[in-house]
C-alpha cells in the first residue's frame, strides 16, 4: 500500500513493508532473550537460585502477569530514552504492551491493568475470573493473545525466570516440596510465604523415586509456551452440547491402567487437560458462556480456591489466571437465568467496545491493511481509511439529546475536535450518558471486507474514497442479516460521512494544492486577524499598512473570518479572547503563534482563503477543453496532490473532478 506522506493520520510511505533497522531489532531481541537454562536438584536450587530473589520464586500467576506488564512498560520507556523512578514502576503498563495492536479502547485496557495490579497486591480480586465482554472483532482475542505472547517473552528474561519440578505435568513450583511443618521457618528466614501445595503426581514421584528426600528432586528453569502447552492454555468449545469436562481436567488413561493396575495412581491419569497446561500462567477460555454449567463451576472454583477436584484424587492445587471472553448475545442469555447470579458474582467483567474515535478506528484499518498482502500494491487515497472510520463510528453512536448537537458533531467531539459552543468536557458527559456506545454497530471486519471487495472489483490498483463509499453501500444492501430500517440508517450515515467530512477534507486538499504559498498567506492572514482583534478588544486604532492612516478595527474582516466556522455574533467576544490568550501563552514561551496552535482558527483561515479563490478554482478545474495555460495549472495542482498530499494520478483526477462538482452545486 502506498501511503500519504504528510497527512497527520496517515503512515509514512512504505510503512507496512519498511525493513530499515529490522535486522538490528532481531539481533537486539536475540541478545535480550538469550536466557540461561538451569538444571539441578532442589537442594542446589535453594542454594544457588532462591537467595538472589526469594520473592520472585513465590510469585502467583497474577503477580507474574503484573510484573510482566510492568517489565514491558519499563522496557518501552527505556527504549524511548525515558527514566522511571522506582516508585513509578509499572505506570500505565497496558498502554505499552498493547499500543501497537489495540487502538481506541484505552479505558478497557486500563481496567485490565487495574485488575492485575489489584490481584497481584493480594486483594480478593485475585479470586475472580476475568471476563472480557464485547462485540465481535472488537479486540478481545487480540488482547488475550498479546498477554500470552507477552508472558512467553517475559519468561525468557532474567526478571521473568520461572523454575519447576522437572517432569511435573502442572509445572509446579519446587518450593511446594517444602513440608508444611517447615514453612513457618522458611517465612522467617526469607521473608516470604509459600502459597502452593504438591500435586498428587509430585507426591507419588517424591516417595517412589526419592524415598521422600525432597532435596534430591530435580528442578529446571521453564519457559512459558502455548505451543508446548507449558504455562499457557487455550480452550474453545466446538460443540457445547457434547463438550467433555475431561478436556479441562483430564481423565483416566485406560492404557496406563492396564500397565500400572491402579486407577488411583497418578501415573494412570491423563494430565492433558487445559487447566494443567496453563498452570503457573494463563488460561484463555473462548466463548466461555457457551459451555455447560459444570465447566463454569469448575473454573470459578479454580479461581476462588486455587484447586480442582477430580475422581480418585485429593484436591489438586493449581495457580493460574483464567481470562475468558464472550459476545453480548451469549452474555444477555446468561443474565436471563436466575441460577447464574452466583456465578456472575465471582467474575470481574470488563467491557471491550469498538473504538469511538475515528482516528483510532482508522489506525485499526491501517494495521489490518498493512498485514494483508493483497493491499501492498494498492494505492489508497489519503482519506479512504478515515472516511471508512467515520462511517463506522456513526453506526455505533447514540443520537445525542442535546439541542444543536447531532451525530456528526458528537463524532468530532469524541475525536478530540473543537465544536463551537460545546465545551470539551461535553464529550465525557455524553459518554457517561451512553455507556453502551461501541457495543454495537459496524465491525472493523465488515469495513475491511468491503475494502477488499472494492479492490478486487476495481480495474486499477487505486482505491478512492468514492470507490469506498460505493463498496460500503453495496455491502449494506446485499447483507441478508440486516433489517431494512437498519440498512436505511446505515446508508444515511454514509451520506453524512461524505457530506460533513469527505467534502471538507477533499476541498481543503485541492485548495492547498492550488496555491504554493498557502501556508505563508495563511500565516499572514492569521497575524492580520490577531492585530485586528487586539485593536478591537483594546478599543484602539489600527495603522493601515498601505495608506499609513489610522482607522478602527476592521469588524467586517473579523466577522468574515469567524463566520466561516459559525462563530455567532453573541459568541465572538469569548472566541476572540480565547485566541488572544493562546497567542499570549505562545509569546511568553518564546514561540510563534501559528495556525497549528489553534485548530478552529486554522479552519477559519483556510475557509476564508478558499472562498477568496473560489472563482479561480472553478476556472482551473471545470474547463472541458482547457487552453494551454489552464492545462498547465491543472497539471501543477494534480502533481502537488500526488507529491505532497498522498494521491496518485487516478485519485488526484477524481478529487479535482469531485471538487468541481461541489463548486457547481454551491
Amino acid at each position: 500500500m502506498r501511503a500519504r506522506a504528510n497527512h497527520p493520520d496517515q503512515a509514512p510511505p512504505r510503512a507496512c513493508i519498511d525493513h530499515d533497522g529490522f535486522i538490528e531489532s532481531l539481533s537486539s531481541f536475540s541478545r535480550a532473550h538469550r536466557a540461561q537454562r538451569w538444571e539441578g536438584t532442589f537442594g542446589q536450587f535453594l542454594t544457588d537460585i532462591l537467595p538472589a530473589n526469594p520473592s520472585a520464586r513465590v510469585r502467583t500467576s497474577h503477580e507474574y502477569i503484573w510484573d510482566m506488564l510492568c517489565w514491558h512498560g519499563r522496557r518501552a520507556q527505556h527504549a524511548a530514552g525515558e527514566t522511571v523512578a522506582p516508585d513509578e514502576r509499572g505506570a500505565d503498563p497496558a498502554g505499552e504492551l498493547f499500543r501497537r495492536e489495540l487502538f481506541g479502547i484505552d479505558t478497557s485496557l486500563a481496567r485490565v491493568a487495574e485488575y492485575f495490579k489489584a490481584a497481584a497486591g493480594g486483594s480478593d480480586v485475585g479470586r475472580r475470573l476475568l471476563l472480557l465482554l464485547g462485540p465481535p472483532s472488537g479486540g478481545k482475542s487480540t488482547l488475550a493473545i498479546l498477554l500470552k505472547r507477552g508472558l512467553e517473552e517475559y519468561s525468557h528474561t532474567e526478571e521473568g525466570a520461572l523454575y519447576a519440578v522437572r517432569g511435573s505435568p502442572v509445572h509446579e513450583n519446587p518450593l511446594n516440596l517444602i513440608p508444611a511443618s517447615l514453612r513457618a521457618e522458611f517465612r522467617e528466614r526469607y521473608g516470604v510465604s509459600i502459597p502452593g501445595e504438591l500435586s498428587p503426581w509430585a507426591r507419588d514421584y517424591l516417595e517412589r523415586e526419592f524415598d521422600g528426600e525432597f532435596l534430591r528432586v530435580p528442578v529446571e528453569r521453564i519457559f512459558l509456551s502455548e505451543a508446548a502447552r507449558l504455562g499457557i492454555g487455550t480452550y474453545a468449545p466446538h460443540d457445547p452440547s457434547t463438550a467433555d469436562i475431561a478436556d479441562l481436567v483430564g481423565s483416566v488413561d485406560l492404557a496406563k491402567v492396564a500397565q500400572i493396575g491402579d486407577e488411583g495412581d497418578s501415573r494412570a491419569w491423563s494430565w492433558s487437560g487445559a487447566v494443567y497446561s496453563a498452570s503457573r500462567g494463563l488460561l484463555e477460555m473462548i466463548e466461555i458462556l457457551k459451555v455447560k454449567r459444570e465447566f463454569l463451576y469448575l473454573l470459578l472454583t479454580l479461581t476462588q480456591e486455587k484447586n480442582v477436584k477430580v475422581a480418585r484424587f485429593p484436591l489438586i492445587h493449581l495457580d493460574e489466571t483464567v481470562l475468558a471472553h464472550t459476545n453480548l448475545a451469549e452474555f444477555h442469555r446468561f443474565l436471563q437465568e436466575k441460577e447464574n447470579e452466583a456465578l456472575l458474582d465471582r467474575m470481574v467483567i470488563i467491557k471491550v467496545p469498538y473504538a469511538l474515535s475515528y482516528h483510532d478506528e482508522a489506525r485499526i484499518y491501517r494495521k489490518l491493511v498493512c498485514a494483508a498482502p493483497a493491499f501492498r500494491d494498492v494505492h489508497l487515497d489519503p482519506h479512504v481509511l478515515n472516511l471508512a472510520a467515520v462511517f463506522a463510528i456513526l453506526t455505533r453512536l447514540a443520537v445525542p439529546e442535546r439541542e444543536g448537537l447531532d451525530l456528526g458533531k458528537k463524532l468530532r467531539l469524541y475525536a478530540g475536535e473543537a465544536i463551537e459552543g460545546v465545551p470539551e468536557s461535553e464529550a465525557a458527559r455524553l459518554r457517561s450518558e451512553s455507556p453502551d456506545e461501541g457495543l454495537g454497530g459496524v465491525s472493523p471486519r465488515f469495513i475491511i471486507n468491503a475494502i477488499s471487495t472494492a479492490i478486487t472489483r476495481g480495474t486499477t490498483r487505486s482505491l478512492t474514497s468514492m470507490d469506498l463509499l460505493l463498496a460500503l453501500k453495496d455491502a449494506i444492501e446485499s447483507d441478508a442479516r440486516m433489517e431494512l430500517k437498519h440498512k436505511k440508517a446505515w446508508i444515511d450515515h454514509l451520506v453524512t460521512a461524505r457530506k460533513e467530512f469527505y467534502n471538507r477534507w477533499v476541498k481543503e486538499d485541492v485548495h492547498r494544492a492550488m496555491f504554493a504559498s498557502f501556508e505563508e498567506e495563511a500565516q499572514q492572514l492569521l497575524e492580520k486577524y490577531l492585530d485586528e482583534v487586539e485593536a478591537s478588544l483594546d478599543h484602539r486604532q489600527v495603522t493601515d499598512p498601505i495608506t499609513g492612516e489610522s482607522r478602527p478595527a476592521d469588524e467586517r474582516f473579523l466577522r468574515s473570518v469567524e463566520e466561516k466556522i459559525k462563530v455567532s455574533d453573541s459568541g465572538k467576544l469569548s472566541f476572540r479572547q480565547e485566541v488572544v490568550r493562546k497567542a499570549m501563552v505562545a509569546f511568553k514561551t518564546g514561540e510563534k503563534f501559528k495556525l497549528a496552535s489553534h485548530a478552529r482558527m486554522r479552519e477559519a483561515i483556510e475557509q476564508y482563503l478558499f472562498e477568496e479563490r473560489r472563482d479561480v478554482l472553478r476556472l482551473v478545474t471545470s474547463s472541458a477543453r482547457p487552453d494551454e495555460e489552464a492545462r498547465q495549472k491543472i497539471s501543477v495542482v494534480q502533481q502537488r496532490l500526488i507529491s505532497e498530499y498522498g494521491y496518485d494520478e487516478h485519485s488526484a483526477k477524481e478529487a479535482l473532478s469531485y471538487v468541481t462538482t461541489l463548486l457547481a452545486q454551491e
